[in-house]
């Protein structure tokens, strides 16, 4: 019965936001006052649970969702991420085009969020084909892939470092077992894959035709604009080596690993954005600060709707329901990872956000963790992957990437579902092999 609750909770939840378009944040605490009261908890018990789950989720993500959100805006409009396009494409050259969409799209997509890292590169990917005369699909999906991985698997982006946040999994390993995983993902979602789809013919809308190009001296240069974009992930990466190599007690490891706390990290980074792409441009302290005060107004939504999958995700470990959940599965043949992943595979297709898609397996499987063992920083990147699963038309990104393309929904189908699809699938796979050496 608890389970049988939890589903018709889902299924409640996809009814309210993709048929009666309610706000996602709303629907969510409905929700979760339907399945506690359900579950036998008593209505100001519920009220509680909610407050206390979104509480607890915001309390650690609003910094890094808040810093993120600067960083991304600066990196943006400051020409960092198409300085670091056009020197990627001009070194590579036509032949090997694709890797280089691929690495832009890893190295913009980490410090920002998916969209914003879409709608600023995807004009760029247009730009790229017309001067090249390559097929659109055969540069765009390199690039988007990178940016679906970067989105579903790293931290600091909201979901994954929101589902470590939940399993208490190590951020900076979480990090690098993500980057081991995404590798191969990417290359085979990305430049592999969009060589099948030679006949889908995309055509970009006329809207999108004309993107704001900066002049070259308008822009920073390429080794400041990849280190500054590059910055969190780099502070991560030393943090998560000292905390390997290091011996306890040290003061240089206690610095590092201070400095690599993703707070701290994209604090820091933030802070040298502001000098490197804002001050040491000429640009003036208030115009600087007004584009940092512009990326926390896009950032709002995005913060109820986790706080709301907070809610949902603390009245079913309230209820019992995880408890359940976990006790029924425990003693499955099924590894916990592959459970993990198909449980965000379900609610991926059902709900169609990969942010709650995660967020709510995490709640699901978190007895998983204590019951079997598996590795807290795996668990995180199976739910991610499983996150990413089947993008379908209750995804906004589905819609993102049709109408930017100018597809019909049976050539979106064809080729964003399939590569968000092959994105999932070898991100499980990644992780399982990586399970064996761990």
């Amino acid at each position: 019965m608890p389970l049988f609750i939890v589903i018709v909770g889902i299924l409640l939840l996809f009814l309210l936001v993709a048929k009666f378009k309610l706000n996602g944040f709303i629907a969510f605490i409905l929700v979760s006052l339907f399945v506690g009261i359900a579950e036998g908890m008593e209505p100001v018990a519920v009220v509680e649970s909610i407050q206390k789950g979104i509480g607890n989720i915001l309390g650690f993500l609003v910094l890094i969702l808040g810093l993120g959100a600067m960083l991304g805006k600066l990196v943006a409009e400051s020409g960092a991420a198409q300085r670091i396009t056009t020197k990627l494409v001009e070194k590579f050259g036509k032949k090997n085009i694709q890797w280089a969409v691929v690495l832009t799209g890893f190295i913009v997509g980490i410090p920002m969020f998916y969209s914003v890292g879409f709608v600023i590169l995807v004009p760029l990917v247009f730009t790229i084909a017309a001067a090249t005369g390559l097929p659109l699909l055969y540069v765009g999906l390199p690039m988007l892939a990178s940016l679906s991985v970067t989105h579903g698997y790293l931290p600091p982006h909201p979901a994954p470092t929101a589902i470590a946040s939940t399993f208490n999994a190590d951020i900076s390993k979480t990090l690098l077992y993500g980057i081991i995983v995404a590798i191969p993902a990417i290359i085979v979602a990305g430049p592999l894959l969009s060589r099948t789809m030679k006949n889908i013919k995309a055509s970009p809308l006329k809207e999108f035709l004309n993107p704001k190009i900066l002049k070259d001296e308008e822009m920073p240069g390429t080794s400041i604009s990849i280190f500054t974009a590059l910055l969190p992930v780099i502070l991560m990466a030393i943090a998560a080596a000292a905390e390997l190599f290091l011996p306890e007690g040290s003061l240089i490891k206690t610095i590092l690993v201070f400095a690599g706390n993703p707070v701290m990290a994209m604090l820091i980074s933030v802070l040298v954005a502001i000098y490197t792409l804002g001050l040491a441009r000429g640009k003036k302290m208030k115009e600087v600060m007004d584009t940092v005060a512009g990326a926390v107004t896009g950032i709002t939504m995005v913060l109820l709707i986790i706080a709301g999958a907070g809610a949902l995700k603390q009245v079913l470990i309230d209820s019992g329901v995880s408890i359940y959940i976990g006790e029924a599965l425990k003693d499955s043949s099924i590894s916990p990872l592959v459970l993990a992943w198909l449980i965000a595979t379900i609610i991926r297709v059902c709900v169609g956000s990969a942010t709650v898609a995660g967020l709510t397996a995490a709640g699901i499987v978190l007895p998983l963790i204590e019951g079997t063992g598996a590795s807290a920083e795996l668990m995180v990147l199976a739910i991610g992957s499983g996150s990413l699963m089947l993008s379908h038309v209750n995804d906004s990104g589905f819609w993102l990437f049709k109408e930017y393309f100018n597809l019909s929904i049976k050539d979106t189908l064809k080729s964003w579902t399939v590569m968000e699809t092959t994105v999932g699938i070898m991100g499980l796979l990644g992780v399982l092999v990586l399970n064996q050496f761990i």
